[in-house]
């Protein structure tokens, strides 16, 4: 089979690709390469992909057209998974120019492309953070989500009504899959648990805010990506699934694990909560249970341990 992935060089991308490559897959990977952070982490993720015959890559970014077109016309891929994204909350305040060019011009680009080349399937990252300040926990599929309060939010809600006009107007089978705080190694480095081993380890002061009082549904990389995988392959004709870890963790826990690991104490600095954050998620995974058959087994206590170990070899 193959599969056209975009984002490839992000951090959930390369991880499913390099899974998919070792079932043989054949695969061609999308990514723009954008600053939004360390390039250098992208592409030392991509000469790992481009190690697999059964790679092809192409630099292109998805909000324009004409880069992404010909690609794609000429691969003919029976599914397609998008993961390119503008990712962070906090950045959208920053930058909405850049979500509404990745995560709405550039989604309408992919999904238009699948219905003119007749892809069997169209599987999508959608997040968590569409339950907006939702207070019913944990959050189902069920719930309302016609509330974001921030502009990455908007921008993944409005993914799910483009891939739910689709099915129905044109029989696409989509898939949208609401991504609940993902770690692990070669994560991205704007994320808190990866500030704060960096700042932790050279003894400089972490950022912690709404007091410390934050919480999260931390999932790990390998979870997410048995859950990515199980969607490719039921290809339901049109479907919302919350991959989450269906445990909440305080992040004093967090912090705590990366001081017991590294083997050095946390010097903090507590401030109120960011605009556009929320103060907890909580999945429930009842229905990607039944119908993906998804169950996260990577606790946080082993979770962690593990990207402090890939963060420690990679930074040496």
């Amino acid at each position: 089979m193959k599969l056209l992935i975009t984002g490839a060089a992000g951090f959930i991308g390369f991880h499913l690709c390099k899974s998919l490559l070792e079932e043989q897959y054949q695969i061609l990977g999308l990514d723009n390469l954008n600053e939004y952070y360390d390039k250098n982490l992208k592409t030392n993720r991509l000469k790992i992909l481009k190690s697999y015959n059964n790679f092809e890559f192409e630099k292109v970014d998805i909000s324009k057209r004409e880069e992404i077109t010909t690609p794609f016309n000429n691969f003919k891929p029976n599914k397609v998974i998008n993961l390119a994204a503008q990712a962070g909350v906090r950045y959208s305040l920053k930058n909405p120019y850049a979500y509404i060019d990745s995560n709405i011009v550039g989604f309408i680009n992919i999904i238009e492309l699948c219905c003119q080349n007749d892809v069997s399937g169209f599987i999508y990252a959608s997040s968590s953070s569409v339950y907006g300040s939702n207070k019913k926990l944990p959050f189902s599929e069920n719930d309302n989500t016609n509330n974001p309060i921030s502009l990455y939010a908007a921008s993944k809600k409005s993914n799910e009504l483009i891939a739910h006009s689709y099915s129905y107007s044109y029989g696409l089978h989509t898939t949208g899959l609401r991504f609940f705080t993902v770690y692990g190694p070669w994560g991205r480095p704007d994320m808190a648990y990866y500030i704060f081993t960096k700042k932790i380890l050279n003894e400089e002061p972490i950022i912690v805010f709404n007091n410390g009082n934050m919480k999260r549904d931390f999932t790990f990389i390998d979870d997410i990506i048995l859950g990515t995988k199980a969607a490719i392959k039921k290809n339901y004709k049109c479907e919302i699934f919350n991959l989450g870890n269906n445990k909440i963790e305080k992040i004093m826990n967090i912090i705590e694990i990366i001081e017991k690991e590294t083997k050095r104490d946390a010097i903090i600095k507590f401030l109120p909560m960011q605009l556009g954050d929320v103060e907890e998620t909580f999945s429930n995974i009842n229905k990607s249970t039944k119908m993906l058959d998804f169950l996260p087994k990577v606790s946080i206590n082993e979770g962690i341990p593990k990207f402090i170990k890939w963060y420690k070899s990679y930074y040496k």
